[in-house]
């Protein structure tokens, strides 16, 4: 059975000069629509929810638009459009599926910054953090985004309810995620490094988890680590085809969380062939 996409076109009526724009998902939208995905349509989320995870003050900022770093505009109505991203991860918690919606939210700890890094990285509201904390099961956190989580990693940094993996880029934005910690086990790559590589690195960090003690997967989907996208470690197609079959071999309930990834062209052939490997 076909994963099932979460996806409003209201997330595409923002930024369209940025470079996390609406272009990128509306492109891969129409390529899954094409391969005849069934799509869901979310909720916002309550703020109760929201407050899981980030600080009032944060949130009360975001709401009046007082957010604003180089990366991460204070658009107008942007904490709607968040709201509305973090009902998409929900939903795709609920119903296991693929959460297509922006802004992404990996970059966003408790009060925006994380980790020290002083810019939000697209991010307004950490989707898939605020799902798993709605979900409340023992929970694997991937993050195959080709930029590290840290906005994850400090939110569930010593959980013990959650273990976080993230493969990524390094030296590269946002800096962190150059070596593990208690829960949070990171695997930074070189720049191209390739399918086979990245692969083994994935079933290397795989084989630390205790997936008998693991509930629910999340997925943080994220696929600028495309050959030539802004985060490249050199993956194709076939690649993100095998990540599927990794993450459907863990026999979990899973959802995904799309991430970055800035061609829309890439991004949407990426996750079909994410999706075909995970349902085979």
């Amino acid at each position: 059975m076909k994963t099932k996409i979460v996806f409003s076109e209201k997330c595409l009526e923002y930024g369209s000069w940025h470079i996390e724009g609406p272009e990128r998902v509306r492109r891969a939208h129409d390529i899954l629509k094409e391969k005849g995905y069934e799509f869901l349509a979310p909720e916002p989320v309550a703020e109760e929810d929201i407050l899981r995870v980030h600080d009032a003050d944060y949130v009360q900022r975001l709401e009046e638009g007082l957010i604003v770093d180089a990366d991460t505009p204070a658009y107008e109505n942007i904490y709607e459009y968040a709201r509305l991203a973090v009902g998409g991860a929900v939903l795709a918690a609920k119903v296991g599926g693929f959460s297509l919606m922006r802004p992404p939210g990996h970059h966003a700890g408790r009060s925006g910054f994380a980790l020290g890094v002083r810019t939000r990285g697209f991010c307004y509201l950490n989707n898939i953090a605020i799902a798993i904390k709605i979900v409340n099961k023992p929970a694997l956190i991937l993050d195959i985004d080709g930029h590290h989580g840290n906005g994850t990693q400090e939110i569930f940094l010593g959980d013990e309810n959650v273990t976080y993996v993230g493969l990524h880029r390094f030296p590269h934005y946002p800096g962190t995620g150059y070596s593990s910690e208690t829960n949070c086990l990171n695997y930074p790559l070189r720049a191209n490094c390739g399918d086979d590589v990245y692969l083994k690195t994935l079933d290397q960090a795989l084989s630390r988890v205790d997936v008998d003690n693991v509930e629910v997967v999340a997925v943080s989907a994220g696929f600028d680590s495309h050959a030539g996208d802004l985060a490249s470690l050199g993956l194709t197609e076939k690649g993100f085809r095998e990540i599927g079959k990794r993450i459907a071999s863990l026999n979990k309930h899973t959802f995904f969380v799309l991430e970055g990834g800035y061609s829309g062209e890439n991004m949407g052939k990426d996750i079909d062939k994410l999706l075909e490997g995970f349902e085979l």
